[in-house]
């Protein structure tokens, strides 16, 4: 009867625990309070409004200090305030960014625009590496509405969903068009690993934030 009743407090112990089995091994970098573990670089920025992360200004980058990521999944949970709010997730940072321009040049943007200009959908839509993979589909969710972002970073290779939908599976050395405008990103590799960021755009382009947590590939 003892080892019933402590079987079953443990249990009960284990289902409260935060980061605990419930939460399949999910580590969550944003603790809805503070930005603790984050640090900011360029104009604008983020504060923390009722529990979410909302951006304002820019361009800037957020990006989480304390460790680079490789081999692993990122959960990002976001919503627009407004039908084509720009914004982006980056990923495979390869030092600590000092100035919000080296992170999209030699990292990865994974973007965050439901409504870009025609000619650059394909390329510029939310869930695509931006202007760097083809978008496999497009169902990011407007205004108002939460939308999830998986990303996978397995090796060299980067698959997203968003909204359960996969939207990019690119390997490092698949082509890529070439630049159309200067604010594109250069060409060229990235490495397996590096630091992620959250992207505040500009001071018309509000995005909020209530999750971001990763766990370790299995």
């Amino acid at each position: 009867m003892v080892k019933r009743l402590l079987f079953c407090l443990a249990l009960i112990g284990l289902i409260a625990m935060p980061g605990s089995a419930q939460n399949n091994g999910w580590k969550q970098l944003f603790n809805g309070k503070n930005m603790d573990g984050w640090e900011h670089v360029g104009p604008g920025g983020f504060k923390v409004v009722d529990g979410l992360l909302e951006s304002y200004g820019g361009m800037g980058l957020l990006w989480y200090t304390r460790q680079k990521f490789g081999n692993c999944q990122i959960r990002v949970v976001y919503k627009m305030r407004d039908k084509n709010d720009n914004s982006g997730v980056f990923i495979r940072i390869p030092i600590e960014p000092r100035e919000p321009w080296m992170p999209v040049n030699y990292g990865y943007e994974v973007q965050i625009d439901n409504d870009p200009a025609g000619e650059t959908k394909e390329y510029h839509s939310t869930g695509c590496l931006y202007s760097i993979s083809k978008a496999l589909a497009y169902p990011g969710k407007g205004s108002g509405q939460w939308n999830t972002m998986l990303i996978t970073l397995d090796g060299p290779r980067t698959i997203v969903y968003v909204n359960g939908v996969k939207v990019t599976d690119y390997t490092e050395g698949q082509p890529a068009p070439p630049r159309k405008f200067d604010f594109e990103p250069t060409r060229g590799p990235r490495p397996n690993e590096g630091y992620i960021g959250l992207q505040n755009h500009s001071n018309k382009d509000v995005v909020f934030f209530k999750e971001v947590a990763v766990r370790p590939l299995k």
